[in-house]
Protein backbone atom coordinates (compact mmCIF):
# COMPACT_ATOMS: atom_id res chain seq x y z
CA UNK A 1 0.00 0.00 0.00
CA UNK A 2 1.27 3.57 -1.08
CA UNK A 3 1.05 5.98 1.35
CA UNK A 4 0.62 9.36 -0.06
CA UNK A 5 0.02 13.38 0.96
CA UNK A 6 -1.04 15.89 -1.07
CA UNK A 7 -0.11 19.54 -0.22
CA UNK A 8 -2.76 21.59 -1.20
CA UNK A 9 -5.01 19.10 -1.01
CA UNK A 10 -8.19 21.54 -1.44
CA UNK A 11 -6.58 23.77 -4.00
CA UNK A 12 -6.40 23.37 -7.82
CA UNK A 13 -5.70 20.03 -8.98
CA UNK A 14 -5.53 18.76 -5.45
CA UNK A 15 -9.15 18.20 -4.85
CA UNK A 16 -9.13 15.99 -7.83
CA UNK A 17 -6.50 14.22 -6.64
CA UNK A 18 -8.18 13.57 -3.32
CA UNK A 19 -10.92 12.37 -5.24
CA UNK A 20 -9.26 9.70 -7.53
CA UNK A 21 -6.64 8.82 -4.72
CA UNK A 22 -9.34 8.18 -1.94
CA UNK A 23 -10.78 5.17 -4.40
CA UNK A 24 -7.36 3.54 -5.26
CA UNK A 25 -7.35 -0.05 -4.36
CA UNK A 26 -3.27 0.74 -3.36
CA UNK A 27 -3.00 3.86 -1.92
CA UNK A 28 -3.80 5.00 1.58
CA UNK A 29 -3.84 8.68 2.00
CA UNK A 30 -2.19 9.58 5.34
CA UNK A 31 -1.81 12.96 4.74
CA UNK A 32 -3.95 16.05 3.78
CA UNK A 33 -2.31 19.38 4.27
CA UNK A 34 -4.70 22.53 3.50
CA UNK A 35 -3.97 26.03 5.45
CA UNK A 36 -7.10 27.17 4.52
CA UNK A 37 -9.32 24.37 5.98
CA UNK A 38 -6.89 23.13 8.21
CA UNK A 39 -8.83 21.65 11.73
CA UNK A 40 -11.68 21.10 9.32
CA UNK A 41 -12.72 17.66 7.79
CA UNK A 42 -12.26 17.38 3.50
CA UNK A 43 -15.90 17.37 2.78
CA UNK A 44 -15.70 20.87 4.38
CA UNK A 45 -13.73 22.14 1.22
CA UNK A 46 -14.71 19.38 -1.18
CA UNK A 47 -18.41 18.59 -0.69
CA UNK A 48 -18.39 15.67 -2.99
CA UNK A 49 -16.17 14.16 -0.56
CA UNK A 50 -19.33 14.51 2.14
CA UNK A 51 -19.95 11.30 3.72
CA UNK A 52 -17.26 9.50 1.60
CA UNK A 53 -14.08 10.71 3.02
CA UNK A 54 -13.34 12.06 6.47
CA UNK A 55 -9.80 12.89 7.06
CA UNK A 56 -9.24 15.65 8.48
CA UNK A 57 -7.14 18.97 7.03
CA UNK A 58 -4.01 19.52 8.30
CA UNK A 59 -1.40 22.59 8.45
CA UNK A 60 1.69 22.33 6.62
CA UNK A 61 4.37 19.99 8.31
CA UNK A 62 7.26 18.40 6.74
CA UNK A 63 8.50 16.27 9.47
CA UNK A 64 4.53 15.05 9.57
CA UNK A 65 5.07 14.26 5.83
CA UNK A 66 7.76 12.42 5.71
CA UNK A 67 6.86 10.18 9.00
CA UNK A 68 3.85 9.36 7.04
CA UNK A 69 4.24 9.24 3.35
CA UNK A 70 6.12 7.50 0.67
CA UNK A 71 4.65 9.92 -1.97
CA UNK A 72 4.00 13.46 -1.39
CA UNK A 73 1.64 15.44 -4.47
CA UNK A 74 2.85 19.28 -4.35
CA UNK A 75 -0.41 20.96 -5.86
CA UNK A 76 0.46 24.54 -5.01
CA UNK A 77 1.50 27.55 -7.24
CA UNK A 78 4.68 28.23 -9.01
CA UNK A 79 7.86 28.46 -7.28
CA UNK A 80 6.80 26.74 -3.99
CA UNK A 81 7.98 23.45 -4.82
CA UNK A 82 11.80 24.31 -5.62
CA UNK A 83 11.65 25.65 -2.04
CA UNK A 84 10.56 22.63 -0.40
CA UNK A 85 11.40 19.69 -2.39
CA UNK A 86 14.83 18.77 -1.39
CA UNK A 87 13.84 17.62 2.10
CA UNK A 88 11.68 14.93 0.62
CA UNK A 89 13.71 13.78 -1.92
CA UNK A 90 16.65 13.81 0.63
CA UNK A 91 14.20 11.34 3.41
CA UNK A 92 13.55 9.47 0.41
CA UNK A 93 10.30 9.95 -0.44
CA UNK A 94 8.74 10.60 -4.22
CA UNK A 95 7.46 13.64 -5.44
CA UNK A 96 4.99 14.81 -8.37
CA UNK A 97 4.66 18.07 -8.50
CA UNK A 98 2.01 19.56 -10.45
CA UNK A 99 3.31 23.19 -10.50
CA UNK A 100 5.98 24.82 -13.62
CA UNK A 101 9.00 24.24 -11.06
CA UNK A 102 10.54 21.56 -12.81
CA UNK A 103 9.45 20.69 -16.18
CA UNK A 104 11.50 23.46 -17.95
CA UNK A 105 15.01 22.21 -18.24
CA UNK A 106 16.77 25.67 -18.63
CA UNK A 107 16.59 27.42 -15.27
CA UNK A 108 16.84 30.63 -17.92
CA UNK A 109 13.89 29.51 -19.26
CA UNK A 110 11.89 29.22 -16.17
CA UNK A 111 13.35 32.69 -14.82
CA UNK A 112 12.14 34.55 -18.17
CA UNK A 113 8.52 32.66 -18.34
CA UNK A 114 7.74 33.14 -14.50
CA UNK A 115 9.55 35.55 -13.19
CA UNK A 116 11.08 34.12 -10.53
CA UNK A 117 14.41 32.86 -9.97
CA UNK A 118 14.89 29.05 -9.77
CA UNK A 119 15.98 28.26 -6.34
CA UNK A 120 16.86 24.72 -7.17
CA UNK A 121 18.32 24.09 -10.79
CA UNK A 122 20.11 21.09 -9.56
CA UNK A 123 16.95 19.44 -9.20
CA UNK A 124 15.67 20.29 -12.78
CA UNK A 125 18.27 17.32 -14.04
CA UNK A 126 16.73 14.98 -11.72
CA UNK A 127 12.77 15.69 -12.29
CA UNK A 128 11.94 13.42 -15.13
CA UNK A 129 9.20 14.87 -17.55
CA UNK A 130 5.31 13.36 -16.63
CA UNK A 131 3.94 12.50 -19.77
CA UNK A 132 3.40 8.31 -19.75
CA UNK A 133 2.77 7.81 -23.26
CA UNK A 134 6.35 9.53 -24.50
CA UNK A 135 8.65 9.10 -21.49
CA UNK A 136 7.32 5.76 -19.34
CA UNK A 137 10.70 3.94 -18.69
CA UNK A 138 12.31 6.81 -17.61
CA UNK A 139 8.84 7.59 -15.44
CA UNK A 140 8.61 3.90 -14.35
CA UNK A 141 12.67 5.00 -12.44
CA UNK A 142 11.85 8.25 -11.39
CA UNK A 143 11.65 9.57 -7.66
CA UNK A 144 10.70 13.66 -8.96
CA UNK A 145 8.13 13.81 -11.72
CA UNK A 146 7.34 17.11 -13.17
CA UNK A 147 3.47 16.43 -14.33
CA UNK A 148 3.10 18.39 -17.70
CA UNK A 149 0.61 21.24 -17.60
CA UNK A 150 -3.00 21.03 -19.41
CA UNK A 151 -2.60 22.81 -22.55
CA UNK A 152 0.69 21.14 -22.98
CA UNK A 153 -0.90 17.56 -23.04
CA UNK A 154 -3.70 17.75 -25.89
CA UNK A 155 -0.69 19.40 -27.78
CA UNK A 156 1.99 16.83 -27.47
CA UNK A 157 -0.39 14.15 -28.04
CA UNK A 158 -1.66 15.60 -30.86
CA UNK A 159 1.54 16.37 -32.80
CA UNK A 160 4.02 13.64 -31.28
CA UNK A 161 3.29 11.14 -34.00
CA UNK A 162 3.93 12.86 -37.17
CA UNK A 163 6.67 14.52 -35.20
CA UNK A 164 8.14 11.25 -34.62
CA UNK A 165 7.89 9.88 -38.25
CA UNK A 166 8.84 13.87 -39.31
CA UNK A 167 5.53 13.80 -41.66
CA UNK A 168 5.09 17.17 -41.01
CA UNK A 169 7.05 20.52 -41.34
CA UNK A 170 7.80 21.54 -38.13
CA UNK A 171 7.94 25.48 -38.73
CA UNK A 172 4.22 25.22 -39.73
CA UNK A 173 2.60 24.59 -36.71
CA UNK A 174 -0.73 26.60 -35.48
CA UNK A 175 -2.24 25.47 -32.10
CA UNK A 176 -5.51 26.73 -31.10
CA UNK A 177 -7.12 25.86 -27.68
CA UNK A 178 -9.84 26.27 -25.80
CA UNK A 179 -10.31 26.05 -22.14
CA UNK A 180 -12.73 25.44 -19.19
CA UNK A 181 -13.19 28.33 -16.56
CA UNK A 182 -11.54 25.81 -13.87
CA UNK A 183 -8.22 26.00 -16.02
CA UNK A 184 -7.74 29.41 -14.07
CA UNK A 185 -8.29 27.79 -10.40
CA UNK A 186 -10.49 27.31 -7.97
CA UNK A 187 -9.09 30.24 -5.64
CA UNK A 188 -8.92 32.36 -8.85
CA UNK A 189 -11.18 36.29 -8.75
CA UNK A 190 -9.72 37.94 -11.27
CA UNK A 191 -13.01 40.19 -13.27
CA UNK A 192 -12.45 37.51 -16.34
CA UNK A 193 -13.49 34.45 -14.39
CA UNK A 194 -16.74 36.05 -13.06
CA UNK A 195 -19.67 34.50 -14.39
CA UNK A 196 -21.09 38.00 -15.94
CA UNK A 197 -17.83 38.01 -18.58
CA UNK A 198 -17.12 34.46 -19.27
CA UNK A 199 -21.02 33.71 -19.23
CA UNK A 200 -22.22 33.82 -23.11
CA UNK A 201 -18.43 34.59 -24.41
CA UNK A 202 -15.28 33.78 -25.73
CA UNK A 203 -11.94 35.48 -25.84
CA UNK A 204 -8.48 34.38 -26.58
CA UNK A 205 -5.63 35.49 -23.97
CA UNK A 206 -1.92 35.29 -23.71
CA UNK A 207 -1.97 36.01 -27.49
CA UNK A 208 1.35 36.64 -29.74
CA UNK A 209 3.68 33.64 -27.80
CA UNK A 210 3.40 35.10 -24.52
CA UNK A 211 1.30 32.40 -22.80
CA UNK A 212 3.36 30.63 -19.90
CA UNK A 213 3.07 27.39 -21.75
CA UNK A 214 5.01 28.26 -25.10
CA UNK A 215 8.19 27.14 -23.78
CA UNK A 216 7.58 23.71 -22.28
CA UNK A 217 5.22 23.20 -25.86
CA UNK A 218 8.02 24.21 -27.99
CA UNK A 219 10.70 22.07 -25.45
CA UNK A 220 8.58 19.06 -25.58
CA UNK A 221 8.10 19.30 -29.63
CA UNK A 222 11.56 19.81 -30.53
CA UNK A 223 12.47 16.58 -28.05
CA UNK A 224 10.43 14.57 -29.73
CA UNK A 225 11.18 15.67 -33.57
CA UNK A 226 15.14 16.18 -32.83
CA UNK A 227 15.11 19.75 -33.92
CA UNK A 228 14.07 23.34 -32.69
CA UNK A 229 10.36 23.85 -32.85
CA UNK A 230 8.52 27.00 -32.54
CA UNK A 231 4.99 27.33 -32.44
CA UNK A 232 1.84 29.94 -32.63
CA UNK A 233 0.09 28.75 -29.94
CA UNK A 234 -3.13 30.89 -28.69
CA UNK A 235 -5.49 29.80 -25.83
CA UNK A 236 -9.08 31.05 -25.31
CA UNK A 237 -11.18 31.27 -22.43
CA UNK A 238 -14.96 29.81 -23.42
CA UNK A 239 -17.59 29.34 -21.08
CA UNK A 240 -17.89 25.95 -20.09
CA UNK A 241 -16.36 24.63 -16.52
CA UNK A 242 -13.88 22.30 -17.41
CA UNK A 243 -12.26 20.43 -20.42
CA UNK A 244 -9.62 21.07 -23.78
CA UNK A 245 -10.17 21.36 -26.76
CA UNK A 246 -7.01 21.97 -28.89
CA UNK A 247 -7.23 22.24 -33.16
CA UNK A 248 -3.65 21.68 -34.68
CA UNK A 249 -2.82 23.02 -38.15
CA UNK A 250 0.13 22.08 -39.87
CA UNK A 251 1.51 21.41 -43.07
CA UNK A 252 2.44 18.00 -44.72
CA UNK A 253 5.79 17.30 -46.20
CA UNK A 254 5.42 16.29 -49.95
CA UNK A 255 1.79 15.25 -49.56
CA UNK A 256 0.50 11.64 -50.69
CA UNK A 257 -1.75 10.86 -47.78
CA UNK A 258 -5.25 10.29 -47.07
CA UNK A 259 -7.13 11.36 -44.06
CA UNK A 260 -7.93 6.92 -43.44
CA UNK A 261 -3.65 6.21 -43.90
CA UNK A 262 -2.92 9.37 -40.82
CA UNK A 263 -6.11 7.79 -38.85
CA UNK A 264 -4.56 3.96 -39.13
CA UNK A 265 -0.69 5.41 -38.61
CA UNK A 266 -2.10 7.20 -35.05
CA UNK A 267 -3.79 4.17 -33.87
CA UNK A 268 -0.83 1.99 -34.78
CA UNK A 269 1.18 4.54 -32.32
CA UNK A 270 -0.90 4.96 -29.71
CA UNK A 271 -1.60 1.33 -29.68
CA UNK A 272 0.05 0.54 -26.44
CA UNK A 273 -1.31 3.70 -24.36
CA UNK A 274 -4.24 2.72 -22.65
CA UNK A 275 -5.74 6.83 -22.34
CA UNK A 276 -5.73 7.98 -26.05
CA UNK A 277 -8.90 7.05 -28.07
CA UNK A 278 -7.87 8.12 -31.87
CA UNK A 279 -11.21 8.15 -33.50
CA UNK A 280 -12.19 6.57 -36.63
CA UNK A 281 -11.94 8.96 -39.72
CA UNK A 282 -15.17 11.53 -39.65
CA UNK A 283 -15.37 11.38 -35.83
CA UNK A 284 -14.16 14.49 -34.38
CA UNK A 285 -13.65 14.52 -30.11
CA UNK A 286 -15.88 16.42 -28.00
CA UNK A 287 -14.73 17.85 -24.56
CA UNK A 288 -18.25 16.20 -23.13
CA UNK A 289 -17.18 13.05 -24.16
CA UNK A 290 -13.96 12.83 -22.31
CA UNK A 291 -15.37 14.86 -18.86
CA UNK A 292 -14.23 13.44 -15.50
CA UNK A 293 -11.54 11.32 -17.34
CA UNK A 294 -8.35 10.59 -17.84
CA UNK A 295 -8.57 9.97 -21.48
CA UNK A 296 -7.38 11.79 -24.44
CA UNK A 297 -9.78 11.71 -27.56
CA UNK A 298 -7.49 12.74 -30.84
CA UNK A 299 -9.53 13.45 -34.42
CA UNK A 300 -7.21 13.55 -37.63
CA UNK A 301 -8.24 14.85 -40.74
CA UNK A 302 -5.86 15.37 -44.09
CA UNK A 303 -7.21 18.59 -46.40
CA UNK A 304 -5.77 18.33 -49.67
CA UNK A 305 -6.69 21.38 -51.26
CA UNK A 306 -3.99 23.09 -48.80
CA UNK A 307 -2.05 20.45 -47.94
CA UNK A 308 -1.99 20.58 -44.03
CA UNK A 309 -3.58 17.97 -41.67
CA UNK A 310 -6.36 19.25 -38.92
CA UNK A 311 -5.33 17.43 -35.37
CA UNK A 312 -7.71 17.68 -32.84
CA UNK A 313 -7.40 16.70 -29.11
CA UNK A 314 -9.83 16.90 -25.96
CA UNK A 315 -9.07 16.25 -22.50
CA UNK A 316 -10.40 16.79 -19.12
CA UNK A 317 -7.85 19.49 -18.17
CA UNK A 318 -8.06 18.52 -13.99
CA UNK A 319 -8.16 15.10 -15.39
CA UNK A 320 -5.64 14.08 -17.81
CA UNK A 321 -4.49 17.75 -17.98
CA UNK A 322 -3.35 17.63 -14.19
CA UNK A 323 -4.64 14.67 -11.18
CA UNK A 324 -5.42 12.21 -13.37
CA UNK A 325 -2.33 12.50 -14.89
CA UNK A 326 -0.48 12.74 -12.04
CA UNK A 327 -2.17 9.49 -10.50
CA UNK A 328 -1.02 7.59 -13.69
CA UNK A 329 2.65 8.94 -13.15
CA UNK A 330 2.19 7.16 -9.56
CA UNK A 331 1.29 4.17 -10.81
CA UNK A 332 4.31 3.94 -13.05
CA UNK A 333 6.69 4.42 -10.20
CA UNK A 334 5.56 1.70 -8.48
CA UNK A 335 5.13 -1.08 -10.62
CA UNK A 336 1.06 -0.95 -11.63
CA UNK A 337 -0.85 -1.45 -14.22
CA UNK A 338 -1.32 2.83 -15.57
CA UNK A 339 -4.53 2.52 -15.45
CA UNK A 340 -5.07 1.19 -11.92
CA UNK A 341 -7.50 3.98 -10.40
CA UNK A 342 -8.44 5.77 -13.08
CA UNK A 343 -9.63 3.31 -15.70
CA UNK A 344 -13.07 5.06 -15.79
CA UNK A 345 -14.53 6.46 -18.76
CA UNK A 346 -15.96 9.71 -18.72
CA UNK A 347 -19.05 11.06 -17.15
CA UNK A 348 -21.54 11.79 -20.25
CA UNK A 349 -24.64 13.15 -19.02
CA UNK A 350 -27.45 11.23 -20.61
Amino acid sequence: MIRAGIIGASGYGGGELTRILSGHPDVELTYLSSETYKGRVIGAALPNMKGYLDIQCEGYNPSLAIERCDLLFMAQHNGWAMKQASQYLDAGLKLIDLSADFRLRAPKSYEQWYKLTHESPELIKQAVYGLPEIYADDIAGAQLIANPGCFVTSAILGLAPMLTEKLIDPTSIIIDSLSGVSGGGRSSFKLDYHFAEVNQSMKAYGVGGIHRHVPEIEQELSEIASCPITVSFTPHLIPVTRGILSTIYTNIIGGGWDTGELVNYYKEYYKSAPFVVVLDEGETPATKNVLGSNYCHIGVKVDPRTNRVIVISAIDNLIKGMAGQAVQNMNLMYGLDQTTGIDKPGAFPW
